[in-house]
């Protein structure tokens, strides 16, 4: 497959039987469009950038349910709706807040889904870890390298 094949995102319904693994290459890599003479375009896209899609639509729910409430701090709000929040300090509930937001705006803008949906599995991931009792305390590193023998 040709690089240029890689960023074409429109096929004709024709090129879909004739150049099928063009076809299906080009949408492993984005959503294409497939245009058809007798009827409306449709989009193929790869299971994962669906997927994204909807998780992203998910969060854009739940931000707008969160935005339409007046009580309490947008933490307080967000916290609301994704309770694993709770596992952070208040602090990192806000930080927490205002991250997801700005990752959910830059992901609007530019049709990113991965941008929110990173953000929030990483402070989901952060706090099932406080959680489950992981700290930041410090570590103990050796000082010197301890051999072993190989198993």
């Amino acid at each position: 497959m040709s690089p240029a094949s890689k960023s074409r995102t429109t096929f004709q319904s024709s090129e879909l039987s004739r150049a099928s693994a063009e076809v299906f290459a080009a949408a492993a890599y984005h959503p294409v469009r497939i245009t058809r003479r007798d009827g409306e375009s449709l989009v193929l896209m790869s299971e994962s950038a669906d997927r994204a899609r909807e998780a992203l639509l998910e969060l854009a729910a739940q931000l707008v349910a969160v935005s339409t409430s007046i009580e309490g701090t947008l933490a307080d709000r967000m916290s609301d709706r994704f309770p694993w929040m709770l596992a952070l300090s208040p602090a990192d509930q806000d930080a927490c807040a205002t991250a997801v937001l700005v990752a959910a705006r830059a992901s609007f803008a530019t049709q990113q889904p991965h941008m929110a949906v990173a953000e929030l599995t990483a402070w989901r991931e952060t706090a099932t870890a406080i959680a489950a009792g992981l700290s930041n305390e410090p570590v103990e590193w050796l000082d010197e390298a301890e051999s072993v023998e190989r198993p």
